[in-house]
This record gives C-alpha cells, sequence and structure tokens, in this order.
C-alpha cells in the first residue's frame, strides 16, 4: 500500500466519503453546498433471472428473487463451469426508497456507474428512462415519478440484459461479458439550480489548460448550468482553484441570469497562474477546481462540483516517441480487465485500486484501460500515482453495418469523453481494437468483405471527428491485430494520430524475433505515424514450469523469455512511443479452453493478483530505486541417479543491481549468467526445503531477498522409494513440470524406461499440428480443474514399467480422449484462424498390470465423452521383483495414457 502524509489520507478520504471526484456518480456537493446530496443505493436490492422476459406490469408473476447488494453480476459463476457457455438474457433488480417529504421541490436522480448492457429503468410502474451500453455511467430524472407522502415507498425496477445484440459494441471479444449492475449506483438529490447532470453522465463541467509551460499556465472552465424552475434566476457561478495543500491559488466569477426551464453554457478563464507545479508520473501533483453556483440575492450555495487538476503538456514525435512537459519519457505499463477472481466484474473499489497501486509498484507509467472505460477510481488512482492513460470504447474484433451500431458507438465514445474529460492522467481517446480481426465476409465473398472494409473506414472517420469535436486537445489511437498490410490498405492507418499495434509473434504465431522487425516495418513505411505497442503477452500459468520452454507451453519460463525479449525491443528502439503488455493481470474469458479454461492467464499478475517471475522482471526493468527478487517459489523436483544428494536447476534473481550473489543453503554461489534484467544462478538443489538469499550491493550497500524453495528429489532407483506418503506422478507425452497446489503433488515429464528405473514403452507424444504447440493439446478438460494433467499423452503406447521393491502399491490411470468432440468456432483470440479437433477414429484397447486384465475394452470416448477426465485407481501387488508393469493391448485404434500416479502403500 502508499504510504501516504497525513494531508494526502484526509484529501483522499473527503473525496471517496463526499464522492466529490470527477464521474457523475462522484461529485456530490463540498461540506459547505446546503442543496447536493449524494446517498449510495447500492444495499437491499432483489434480483431474478427472467428467462421469459417478463414485462414490469407483470412482474409479480417472477419467481427466484433473492436478496443481494451492488455491485451484483449473475455470472460470477456460470463462466467458470465445464459448459463453455453462460447466460446472457433478461434480468430484474429492484428496491424501495423513501423521500423526506421536505426534500419535495428538489431534483432526484439515479445515478449507475456501470450496468451491462442493456439497462430499462421503472419507478413506481412508470419507465424513466434506459441506457445502451455497458461500461459507461448514466443518470436517470426521476422527479417527477417519486411519492413524497411521508412512509410512502417508491419501488425502483430495473430490466437489465446483457444479451448478445447486434447494434451494441462488444460483439465478440477475447473477454466475458458479465451481466449486472456491477458498480455503485446513488441517489442524487439537488436544487432546481445545478450543474447539468444529463450531459452524457459527465458533471456539466471540464476543464482545459490551453497554455501550460514551466513558469505559468491557463485554465478555461466550460460549465452548463441548469435551471430546472419555472422562473429567471439570477446567479453567480464562481470557480476556485486550490494546490494540493488546499491554498487558494486563484479564483474567478461570472454572474448569469438562468431562464426558467434551461441549460446555459458558461466560460471562464483563470489566465495566468504563476509558479505552476507540473503533474508527472514522478510528482503527480494534483490541484483542485471547486465551482460552484450561488444565488445572487440570498448568497446560498446551489450546487458545488470539485474536479482534479494536473499541469501538465504532451506531445507524440513520430522518431522520438512520447514527451511529457517537454522531456522524453516512454510508456511502459500494462493492460487491465476489470473482472477478478470468484467476483466476476462485481468487484469492490479497493480491489480496484490496489491493482493501479500493483502497477505503480511494477515501475509502469502507464495503463492502457482495455477494452472499456471502467469503474471512475481508476482514473482517479492514475492522477494520483502518476499513471499516464488511455481509455478506449468497445468496438472490439468487428462492426455492424447499421445505424443503430454506429449510433451507439458515437455515443458511448461522447460519454467515455466526457465522464473522463477532467484526469490529467488521460492523454488519448481510442475507439476500436483489431476491428478487422473477425471480418464479416470470408475471402470467397470479396465485394460484400470490400464494403464491409469501406463500412469500417467510414466509422473510424466518424468516431475520430467526434474526439476531435468533443477534445482538441487529447491524441487518437487505434490498436490493431499485427497485419500490417491489411490495415494499411484499407486506411485505417491513417485515421488516428497514433497507431497501435497488438503484436503476439512468437506465440500465437511466427518467429519471436518478428516483432522487433515488425515495428521497424512500421517506421520505415509509417515514418510519420507515432506508434505504440497496445498489446503483447504470452499465456503464463503459473502451475507450470518447463527447464527448455517453448511456445504455448504455457510455462511461466517461456512467458519470461517472451517479455524480456519484447521489452528489450521496445526500450531500444526511441520511435516506439510506449507499450502495454497484455494484461496487468489474468481475466476471464469464457470461451477459451487451454490450461485454465474460461481465463486468459497472460496477466503479469494471476487472478486474484498474485505476482508472477513476469511481474518482477518489469520490477527489474522499470523501478528506478534498487530491486532485487528470487522469481522462483514454487516447489521443483527432478529425477536423479541414487547416489546423487543435490541436482543443478537455473533460479532466475530479477534485479537491477550491478553486483549480485547467491547463498544456498548457507553456501555462496558467485557465478551466473547475466540477462537484461538479472542473472541466472545454477543452484545445487537438495531434498526438502532449501533456503536461498540474493544479495545484491550497490556501493557499499547490500539489498537482500529470501526464499525457501522445497525440492524433491526422485531416485531414479525405485527400489529404494519407500515413503508411502507421497507418489510418483507421472506426465506422458509432456515436456513440463505441473505442481498443483491444492494437493501440493508435483507432476514430472515421462521419460523412456530404463532397466532399473521407470518409463514407458512404445508410443510418441500427442501433436495436434494447430501451428502452434509442439505437443499436446488446449482443449478444455471437463471433470477437472486440473486440466494440464490430461491435455497430453503418449498415443501408440505398448506399455509402462516401474522396477519398484516388492510391495503393495496404488496404480491411478488418467485418461481424456483428445481427438474428436464438436467441432467449434474458431475462437475470437486465435489469429490463424486454425479449428482445433483431430479427427476421431474409435479407439478400444486392454489394460494389463503384472499380466492381469484390469480393463477390457476400454473405450474411453464410449465411457467418458470426449475431452473429459476420467481416472482408474487399481491396487497392485508388486512381488517376485517384477515391480509394476502395465501392458497396453490395442483392439481397435491405438491405446494411449495420459497420466498416471503410482503410491507404495506397504
Amino acid at each position: 500500500m502508499l504510504n501516504l502524509s497525513t494531508g494526502s489520507r484526509y484529501f483522499i478520504l473527503l473525496c471517496l466519503v463526499l464522492s466529490c471526484y470527477t464521474s457523475l456518480a462522484q461529485q456530490p456537493a463540498s461540506a459547505t453546498s446546503e442543496s447536493r446530496t449524494l446517498t449510495s443505493i447500492n444495499n437491499r436490492w432483489q434480483f431474478a433471472i427472467d428467462s421469459a422476459q417478463h414485462s414490469y406490469g407483470s412482474l409479480k408473476q417472477l419467481t427466484g428473487w433473492q436478496n443481494i447488494n451492488l455491485p451484483h453480476t449473475w455470472n460470477a459463476t456460470d463462466v467458470l463451469d465445464d459448459e463453455h457457455t453462460y447466460y446472457r438474457g433478461n434480468t430484474w433488480y429492484k428496491k424501495q426508497l423513501r423521500i423526506n417529504p421536505a426534500d419535495k421541490g428538489k431534483q432526484f436522480w439515479l445515478v449507475f456507474d456501470g450496468v451491462n448492457q442493456e439497462a430499462t429503468i421503472f419507478v413506481n410502474g412508470k419507465k424513466a428512462g434506459e441506457h445502451i451500453g455497458g461500461y459507461t455511467g448514466f443518470s436517470i430524472s426521476i422527479s417527477g415519478l417519486l411519492r413524497y407522502e411521508v412512509n410512502a415507498g417508491n419501488e425502483i425496477a430495473v430490466r437489465v440484459s446483457n444479451r448478445y445484440n447486434e447494434n451494441i459494441p462488444p460483439l465478440t471479444a477475447d473477454f466475458t461479458f458479465f451481466g449486472g449492475i456491477y458498480r455503485n449506483a446513488y441517489l442524487v438529490t439537488t436544487s432546481p439550480i445545478h450543474f447539468n447532470l444529463a450531459d452524457f453522465g459527465s458533471n456539466g463541467i471540464q476543464i482545459t489548460t490551453p497554455l501550460v509551460n514551466e513558469k505559468q499556465a491557463s485554465i478555461r472552465i466550460k460549465s452548463q448550468v441548469t435551471n430546472s424552475s419555472g422562473e429567471l434566476q439570477k446567479v453567480n457561478v464562481i470557480t476556485k482553484l486550490f494546490n494540493r495543500e488546499g491554498v487558494l491559488v486563484a479564483q474567478v466569477n461570472k454572474q448569469v441570469s438562468l431562464k426558467p426551464n434551461s441549460t446555459d453554457t458558461l466560460l471562464q478563464q483563470i489566465p495566468a497562474v504563476k509558479q505552476v507545479h507540473l503533474w508527472s508520473p514522478q510528482d503527480p501533483y494534483l490541484y483542485h477546481i471547486t465551482t460552484s453556483i450561488q444565488d445572487k440575492a440570498s448568497g446560498k450555495t446551489t450546487d458545488e462540483v470539485t474536479n482534479p487538476l494536473g499541469f501538465r503538456w504532451f506531445k507524440f514525435d513520430p522518431d522520438q516517441g512520447f514527451f511529457l512537459n517537454g522531456k522524453p519519457c516512454k510508456l511502459i505499463g500494462a493492460s487491465r480487465h476489470q473482472d477478478y477472481k470468484n467476483l466476476g466484474n462485481a468487484v469492490p473499489q479497493d480491489l480496484q485500486r490496489h491493482d493501479v497501486e500493483l502497477l505503480k509498484a511494477m515501475g509502469g507509467n502507464f495503463l492502457r484501460v482495455a477494452h472499456y472505460p471502467q469503474d471512475p477510481v481508476i482514473l482517479e488512482m492514475c492522477d494520483k500515482l502518476g499513471i499516464i492513460a488511455s481509455v478506449e470504447i468497445p468496438v472490439v474484433n468487428g462492426i455492424t453495418e447499421t445505424d443503430a451500431f454506429t449510433k451507439n458507438c458515437s455515443n458511448m465514445l461522447r460519454e467515455m469523453i466526457r465522464q473522463n474529460f477532467n484526469h490529467p492522467s488521460v492523454v488519448m481517446w481510442a475507439y476500436m481494437n483489431e476491428v478487422l480481426l473477425r471480418p464479416k465476409y470470408g475471402k470467397n465473398q470479396l465485394e460484400q468483405q470490400q464494403q464491409y472494409f469501406a463500412q469500417v473506414t467510414r466509422l473510424a472517420k466518424h468516431l475520430e471527428n467526434i474526439c476531435h469535436t468533443e477534445d482538441p486537445y487529447r491524441y487518437t489511437l487505434m490498436s490493431n491485430h499485427g497485419d500490417f498490410n491489411l490495415y494499411n490498405r484499407t486506411g485505417l492507418t491513417a485515421i488516428p494520430q497514433v497507431v497501435g499495434w497488438n503484436l503476439y509473434q512468437g506465440w500465437y504465431g511466427g518467429d519471436i524475433n518478428g516483432f522487433a522487425k515488425f515495428l521497424d516495418m512500421h517506421h520505415a513505411q509509417l515514418p510519420q505515424k507515432p506508434v505504440m505497442v497496445t498489446e503483447y503477452g504470452a499465456d503464463a500459468d503459473d502451475r507450470i514450469h518447463a527447464l527448455q520452454p517453448v511456445r504455448f507451453d504455457k510455462s511461466i519460463e517461456y512467458a519470461e523469455y517472451y517479455h524480456e525479449v519484447y521489452l528489450q525491443a521496445i526500450q531500444q528502439r526511441p520511435f516506439v512511443a510506449g507499450a502495454a503488455a497484455w494484461n496487468l493481470a489474468d481475466f476471464g474469458s469464457e470461451s477459451r479452453e487451454e490450461t485454465m479454461p474460461h481465463i486468459n492467464n497472460k496477466g503479469l499478475l494471476t487472478y486474484d493478483r498474485k505476482p508472477k517471475a513476469t511481474y518482477y522482471l518489469y520490477q527489474a526493468a522499470l523501478q528506478n530505486k534498487p530491486f532485487i527478487k528470487i522469481s522462483s517459489q514454487t516447489p521443483r523436483m527432478a529425477s536423479v541417479v541414487n547416489q546423487d544428494t543435490t541436482c543443478l536447476q537455473p533460479v532466475t534473481i530479477y534485479s537491477n543491481l550491478k553486483e549480485v550473489s547467491l547463498l544456498v543453503n548457507g553456501n555462496p554461489i558467485t557465478t551466473s549468467k547475466k540477462t537484461a534484467y538479472g542473472y541466472i544462478f545454477d543452484v545445487p538443489f537438495k531434498n526438502g526445503a532449501n533456503q536461498i538469499e540474493a544479495i545484491g550491493k550497490e556501493g557499499t550497500k547490500e539489498y537482500k531477498d529470501y526464499q525457501t524453495i522445497g525440492f524433491m528429489l526422485q531416485s531414479t532407483d525405485l527400489k529404494q522409494v519407500s515413503d508411502g506418503s507421497s507418489s510418483i506422478n507421472i506426465l506422458l507425452g509432456a515436456s513440463r513440470y505441473f505442481y498443483d497446489e491444492l494437493t501440493q503433488q508435483l507432476w514430472q515429464p515421462d521419460q523412456t524406461y530404463t532397466p532399473g528405473s521407470w518409463g514407458s514403452v512404445g508410443g510418441q507424444p500427442l501433436q495436434v499440428n494447430n501451428g502452434r504447440q509442439k505437443y499436446g493439446s488446449d482443449k478444455a478438460i471437463a471433470g477437472t480443474d486440473n486440466d494440464p494433467i490430461y491435455q497430453t499423452q503418449q498415443v501408440g503406447i505398448d506399455s509402462y514399467r516401474f522396477d519398484v521393491a516388492d510391495g503393495r502399491y496404488e496404480l491411478n490411470l488418467h485418461f481424456a480422449e483428445l481427438a474428436g468432440g464438436k467441432v467449434k468456432d474458431p475462437l475470437p483470440y486465435n489469429l490463424n484462424n486454425s479449428v482445433q479437433n483431430q479427427n476421431y477414429q474409435e479407439r478400444i484397447f486392454d489394460v494389463y498390470i503384472n499380466n492381469k486384465l484390469v480393463l477390457k475394452n476400454f473405450n474411453i470416448a464410449a465411457e467418458a465423452g470426449f475431452a473429459w477426465a476420467i481416472s482408474k485407481s487399481i491396487p497392485v501387488m508388486a512381488t517376485g521383483g517384477q515391480g509394476v508393469q502395465i501392458t497396453f493391448k490395442s483392439i481397435k485404434g491405438q491405446a494411449m495414457l495420459n497420466a498416471l500416479q503410482l503410491r507404495r502403500i506397504y
């Protein structure tokens, strides 16, 4: 957590309690205001699924109501089950409100920070309003629908749907479309004379700084003031600028006459603020501006709103990258999705704030808020911590060629810009992501495809124009997948001011060295266009490790290699303005399969925000203070010949220090291999707990990190194995290790049998030939949480042998049929459009253990179906020195085995 001064804590607490920050749902008046109040209405709602699509008038017939609090999503659990679908449809929320009769005559608004994705609001049976789009806030005026009598109740009902709607982006995406009222909701009460709450969900005030330099700055304030009374009102609009210490720096007043039932736009200027304190990642100094309305006759404040202000100026240069306050500033950070393990997108704000703190602690100075606007606290934290940001609307993968789709995109864009306009952290607005990834028409429909591309280009130009009309001071950004020629040919690279590329050479396809070549190609062919790398990453399942990592093995080690290569290429090229690793944390993607079904695990943090080794890599690369960290934490194992008491394995120490050494169980190791962001030591692990101490030096000062790493030395001479508390756990057809944290079991890759040891005889590892994996499958396996155990297999296996001592054993054989099953469409993130589905050929085989038939006519698909985990536990007696011999006899097709375990009982 951040170490804040008392004054800073007080200011943050004031902003939170009074909710007077930028977004509409966080903009009550300051403590001096007598009119505006903001009350949370998160508690005591009722919720029901409504697959029958009841109207409001028939709600009494709807059953299954649950008592819930907001934030809430109905998809927190069903997106993680074995069914690759989740409820996308109609639901209802309702609650009772009581209004103080003394407040009659005031204005009342329901304010929602986020409802995904179609919302219709009813008050006392009458429709109050509706909203389309799941990622921006909105307000609904309800003053004329309320009952004000003493003890009179007011029923608020909200119909919410996250159904697929071809006119609402996003259409498809590599993230889950959680439904619900998943952000905070409020009741706002104002005087009839107030700042406009109907301005696309904003707080009605926009602040710009037309002039900023190191000596002075000017400020322009545009306010929308609403008079909802039926009389002419004369008011003073007063704007005050305060520094971080709360000292008044400047003030301007403007008198205005407001016509009845009208909204006027007022302009105020503070022409010269001297000795400005600039905002930057190193020193995120925030001023704040309070704008109030005072009745001219009485002097009474009728409304007041506070906004943040950071003085900074910036530019993108196609040759030299990004500049902030006249100085080069390479933007390095991550993208972020908003969901969290077991919570879906209904995430408490404290956890969301912590995400930005983790990005800052990583050394990052940039956040790509992807692929949609997020909770107001995200940009609030970016302002406070000095994180530069881009924000985008969710036009992802493709569009629909309708006026309604264009209208909804336009409205989302205006909402995003106006609601987030006053955040100094924001430097770019973005409006499309990989929009040509999934064209509506195939290559055999060239005429329709070209018309579609032309419509995408027209929509992009339309959204670009909206950005500049709404905000001429910030840059625009479009993120494209790596088909340079396609985006260039369609003209999309010419439209935004900054081109972003989502690049995955060395992951989804291509050679990893192609990444740097792509960047150089962009600079050569588009020399006047600033460039960002808006996505790059590799899956990193923190349960999987490999001593010889390869593409798509999902190991942490391959992800470390991948990020090191990419980050070096980015840092070595001044013309690359910046980059956002994909992603800050793992996130939900219901359509995904792979080693963690329904989750995209490219995060630098796990789904519950635990750092992976890749996070430490970035800390070493980006932090400007001494850093040292032992990256390895997971227990390890290795097979060794009987007389060996240690085993050498590499351990990476991430550090920005010039001198690093290691103590292993008290013994010094000084020899290491230097990498771009750390050191690799060959560590002699002993059986059991190993105490690792990393020591870095800067001058005379030492910095240390400690880690205890468990290690299991598995003797190749199994006759020496007598411990019945643990088992030998083998992954067939694999070259990776797997750690099951729940059972604390380590699984090791198979080996070819040699006498006196253990291993397989015959067969070959499964290869699906999908252009990505060297071995195994990435199908999701039903019936288990440990998919990697079942995603590799030895096909055509003849036998398996354990040359163990005589005794009683428990043998577990693990199977899953990885060929066949339902053919699925290419997933949205699958850049080469391949569909993984080997032709199924029926396989039937017998299994013998020590010449005894234990599985007859075994047909995995017939017994369990396709891609479904099945385990067979078999007691075994080893006698006469024969050990345990498993023999496979094929009857039809090829016999196979995915994994097995052997545990001695006595």
